[in-house]
């Protein structure tokens, strides 16, 4: 099994199809950026994975964002996927309230959940999710459930080493069309899906754990998708963030910060550096160029 991947699976005679998600190299580049606790690493995981299952819900071009916020230990939670399966993520918290016993309503209680899909042309969709039932998973679940959307199962987890995904989405319906008939399936593809518990998610690989749930079922298993980090900042980027200052605030902060505007990526800790000659040949042609370089 490969190590960063997204595989969809199709269950031949319902209306319902999967999808599992792998994540083990992209995570742990994420992490390595942060060194994050235990309990914030495995929620900002959990997260990541589901932030690849719902792209593979997606058929667009663009950028799905996930963000949580609250006034618990974890303030912040955002990742993003876009449609080429590019990944990032970061978590910010309150390192001195973080335990190791921590649930989920006691480092983000009362969070709200933000769905953002940015595609790269047409409008921009928000929803708004509310992060309840004790995970993020679950929160999920209900989140489709109560929306207008094909009802969709969501199992997560994560450890220090990897991240896992697993979806279940039911289909329009053309194999089975009693409405009842429908939903009896489907409360048993779910309640078979519930059994499968965390060390089996991380230590099977997708077939196993198809066969595992499912042997009774005839399951069409697609090729993986692959999955990497990647993020999309730029010193191009942090340039046109300057440019919209206007040249009189950038020039207020060039002094500021003593002859040295220094712009951080808050997702992989890139470091872009702009002294006074950039500034001035900024605002002069808009070019980024050196000679300033990008620091690390």
């Amino acid at each position: 099994m490969s190590k960063d991947t997204s595989q969809r699976f199709l269950f031949e005679n319902l209306d319902v199809r999967g999808e599992i998600v792998s994540l083990e190299q992209s995570y742990q580049e994420i992490l390595s950026r942060h060194h994050y606790p235990t309990p914030v690493a495995m929620l900002l995981g959990e997260a990541l994975a589901a932030s690849a299952l719902l792209c593979s819900t997606l058929k667009f071009d663009g950028t799905l964002v996930l963000q949580a916020r609250s006034d618990g230990p974890i303030s912040l939670l955002m990742v993003e996927c876009n449609s080429n399966r590019q990944i990032r993520g970061i978590a910010r918290y309150e390192a001195n309230h973080i335990k190791a016993t921590m649930s989920v309503d006691e480092l983000m209680p009362q969070a709200i959940l933000v769905l953002t899909i940015d595609p790269t042309e047409g409008q921009r969709y928000q929803g708004i999710v509310s992060f309840e039932g004790g995970s993020l998973a679950t929160s999920l679940t209900n989140y489709f459930a109560s929306s207008e959307q094909l009802a969709t199962y969501f199992w997560l987890c994560a450890d220090d080493k990897q991240a896992r995904g697993f979806l279940l989405q039911a289909l329009p319906a053309e194999k089975e069309l009693v409405p009842e008939q429908r939903e009896i399936t489907w409360q048993h593809l779910t309640t078979l899906a519930h059994s499968l518990t965390a060390q089996e998610m991380l230590k099977l690989n997708n077939q196993s754990i198809l066969q595992r749930l499912y042997s009774q079922e005839d399951i069409r298993l697609f090729e993986e998708q692959a999955i990497h980090f990647h993020c999309s900042c730029s010193r191009k980027h942090s340039a046109n963030a300057l440019l919209s200052l206007g040249e009189e605030d950038a020039k207020e902060l060039l002094k500021e910060q003593q002859g040295q505007i220094t712009i951080d990526c808050q997702f992989c800790n890139n470091r872009y550096v702009f002294d006074a000659a950039d500034v001035t040949q900024l605002f002069k042609d808009g070019s980024s160029a050196p000679p300033s370089a990008t620091k690390h």
